[in-house]
């Protein structure tokens, strides 16, 4: 957890500096310009190893270093190009950096308008409130008369669209989910579709200072609680628990032929359906084959999921008798129609009758994140105001290709008509969109069309490599900020711990001068520096407190403390207060019940997104004909070193890596009949692409599943190709790029299929950390 410093820095290392990241507060001990270690936060009882990441990441040698302007765009001008991702590039001056921005969005403003600039910037580039790259890019453009937007996240993209209409909201399901706490103390049974990963609980999108999902799991089986795990990897639960293997992307059968169970044998709470659901009736016409002519029994279920009927059949009745949580991942909503998993795991739990009661009901995102189950703060947090985005053109974050490649074509979007705008410039501040988005070659090919690409990074990334304009940010690690996050009690200043590396700059000091060129500095501004902001911010946020009844320091003294104990709203249970009375407290629904038919969905007509959860065949699945050429079920999940691709050059991701390539689980039968051992380098592809991957044979994994996270760097092994073999093991080479459904068009990529074979040939060589050819020098303006 901790990398020592050398004799020559000890003296300097004394003492840590408090500092926040997505996966864990600790202070940092700085050394040659740079983080020599990391200790955890003393209050964490689980902290994460990604902290292990953080050393010698301010300078590695991906560091973009200065202001750089692609060769091809500095000497032909904005325009589409294929040499993105390939090209040379040209060390500028920051004054030349910033005439150049501000004269390109000037250019695009007066001859396209503000809706012909796409404000991607995907978040995750830092914790803190005031140095968060989104937040900035935002603001920046807003003060120029807006972009175009993107709505909902890669990782809840499906349940951002269709929870609310069946719950009347998204973000509660998380942030005021039924606390880990009254888990550990009622819960009989735990039934996790897609388990309990801990390696996802490392991380909270503002930061976290404490890791309760061990202790909780622990103590809920200590007092004599079950967990059942439905996920096709072994090891996304931590400690005892009974395992079932269904086929990967078939939960929604198997909760049907649960659910068909219970309603044939008359389990289900038929008072609770009727006084706190409408649709019921809806639903189980279908569930029951009136419909259809096809009941969706455990026998059913059994020929699409792999399991027995008799064990589904035993699994419901014991749900029926026990307090039981049913709890639904995020990523089973990250595929073909990823809707429906959410939706129907909330009807499943509805007709148990236990939602609102302590240790039953359902929940969303409990191993997806560090927030679920952890107590939410009941005031505002510190933010920076984004202004007003006059421009309401957006589309659904996971059809960033669809636009790009289609200008002016239309697309259905939660029951509306909609037209991808023409986009003329890329803004990108913060995210890698390669460890994000699906079908890669299709995501190069549709970066080639705008006229320009900016991209703020501290880091060669690949999305930087594709940048025509790319600037050189810091770290968190080289600025002061604040981090908090709805879901933990601290409110923590995130100390300076390192110089600017090399000639990088603040994002916020970046936009203000080139906002000063564009004539709206004041606007961006306000006349606050950095620091002024973070005293701005804080003090409206205490004022929130003192309002509030509680106590909280100046600024100065909360500074030097490092960190403030904020109030929350503990031992929650989800939809409690509606339970307990739901004319004081309906929900945002049209009904202000639980919608398990949704009219309004229904008047849609999408024939990929009914009315009601239901079963759909996808196209990527065993069970389908296109299993016979790639007879293998990839799982592109969440890596357990690294939060999404950041850091993926540091020392816990690069211990994990296999002859320097992503590893890729098999189970021993798949790996015998291939002829595969540990250690091996294999060539992961389909029709749509290929990687490399470093094999790893695990029983953990279920039979004909293999298991490759993302957030290996995209390394491609001929950087002009846009279908390009990536070396490194991307599986983002072989996703296909198509929405969840017409509802949400939510991302897809957790599934693909593929076939593997042993790569014989000499090794490529990394070069995903390398920067590209620069030429000239970039002295300072």
């Amino acid at each position: 957890m901790t990398h020592a410093p050398d004799a020559a820095s000890a003296g300097a290392a004394a003492a840590g500096r408090p500092h926040m990241a997505h996966w864990g507060m600790f202070d940092a001990v700085p050394g040659d310009g740079d983080v020599v270690a990391v200790r955890p936060y003393h209050g964490d009882a689980d902290p994460s190893p990604v902290l292990g990441n953080i050393p010698g990441s301010v300078r590695h040698r991906s560091r973009v270093t200065g202001p750089m302007v692609r060769r091809g765009w500095l000497e032909h001008g904005p325009g589409p190009s294929d040499r993105r991702g390939a090209d040379e590039y040209v060390a500028v001056s920051w004054d030349e950096l910033t005439t150049l921005l501000a004269r390109e969005l000037r250019r695009v403003i007066d001859r396209h308008g503000n809706s012909a600039i796409y404000g991607g910037s995907y978040g995750w580039a830092s914790a803190g409130r005031f140095h968060h790259a989104q937040s900035q890019v935002h603001r920046f453009l807003n003060t120029l008369g807006g972009y175009t937007r993107s709505v909902h996240s890669y990782s809840l993209g499906a349940t951002g669209v269709v929870m609310p209409h069946v719950v009347g909201t998204h973000w509660k399901l998380f942030a005021r989910a039924t606390s880990w706490s009254n888990i550990a103390e009622n819960t009989e049974l735990l039934v996790s579709f897609g388990g309990v990963p801990l390696k996802n609980t490392g991380t909270n999108h503002g930061g976290t200072s404490d890791h309760p999902t061990r202790g909780a799991l622990d103590a809920l089986r200590g007092r004599g609680g079950r967990i059942v795990s439905l996920t096709p990897l072994r090891d996304d639960v931590h400690g005892e628990h009974r395992w079932l293997a269904p086929l990967p992307g078939t939960d929604v059968a198997l909760m049907l032929g649960l659910a068909h169970t219970l309603a044939s044998e008359g389990l289900h709470d038929k008072e609770f359906l009727s006084t706190y659901c409408v649709g019921y009736d809806r639903f189980e016409d279908y569930l029951l084959g009136r419909v259809d002519g096809e009941p969706k029994s455990a026998q059913w279920a059994a020929r699409i999921t792999g399991v027995d009927a008799d064990v589904l059949e035993a699994l419901a009745r014991e749900m029926a008798a026990h307090r039981t949580l049913v709890t639904v991942t995020w990523s089973l909503q990250r595929t073909r129609f990823g809707e429906q998993a959410p939706w129907m795991g909330l009807t499943l739990a509805a007709m148990l009758g236990q939602i609102g009661l302590p240790g039953g009901g359902f929940g969303h995102g409990y191993g997806s994140m560090n927030e679920p189950g952890l107590a939410p703060v009941p005031y505002p947090l510190p933010t920076l105001p984004q202004g007003i985005n006059p421009t309401k053109t957006f589309i659904p974050v996971a059809a960033i290709s669809d636009m790009l490649l289609h200008p002016g074509e239309e697309f259905d979007y939660d029951g509306t008509r909609m037209t991808y705008p023409d986009i003329r410039l890329v803004y990108w501040a913060g995210g890698n969109p390669f460890h994000h988005h699906q079908d890669l070659g299709r995501l190069r090919r549709a970066l080639a069309r705008p006229d320009t690409i900016v991209v703020h990074d501290p880091y060669w990334t690949p999305m930087a490599k594709h940048a025509d304009i790319v600037v050189p940010s810091t770290t968190s690690l080289e600025r002061d900020d604040l981090s908090c996050t709805r879901n933990d009690p601290l409110l923590v200043a995130m100390h300076r711990v390192a110089p600017r590396h090399a000639d990088a700059r603040d994002d916020y000091d970046t936009f203000a001068a080139v906002a000063s060129k564009l004539g709206v500095a004041e606007r961006f501004t306000e006349g606050r520096t950095s620091h002024d902001w973070l005293e701005h911010l804080y003090d409206q946020w205490r004022d929130w407190v003192l309002r509030d009844g509680g106590e909280a320091p100046e600024f100065d003294e909360f500074w030097a403390r490092g960190s403030v104990r904020m109030r929350t709203e503990d031992d929650l249970i989800a939809f409690g207060d509606f339970r307990a009375d739901p004319e004081a407290h309906p929900l945002a629904t049209p009904s202000g019940r639980f919608e398990l038919f949704s009219a309004e969905i229904d008047s849609f007509g999408y024939e990929d997104c009914a009315g009601h959860a239901r079963w759909y065949e996808p196209d990527e699945w065993l069970g389908g004909p296109r299993a016979s050429q790639f007879p293998l079920h990839l799982v592109a999940n969440q890596p357990k070193t690294r939060l999404h691709s950041q850091l993926d050059h540091g020392a816990t991701s690069q211990a994990s890596k296999v002859h320097g390539r992503e590893p890729i689980r098999i189970h021993p039968a798949d790996a015998a009949a291939r002829n595969l051992a540990d250690g091996d380098v294999v060539r992961v592809f389909n029709d749509r692409g290929a990687c490399l991957a470093g094999v790893v044979v695990d029983d953990a994994v279920r039979r004909s599943v293999v298991q490759l996270s993302t957030g290996a760097w995209y390394d491609p092994l001929d950087p002009e190709d846009p279908g390009s073999l990536c070396v490194h093991g991307n599986p983002n080479v072989l996703t296909a790029d198509v929405g969840s459904s017409r509802l949400a068009r939510g991302c897809t990529g957790q599934h693909a299929l593929v076939e593997i074979e042993k790569w014989d040939a000499p090794l490529p060589p990394i070069r995903a950390y390398d920067p590209p050819v620069v030429r000239g020098d970039h002295p300072r303006a």
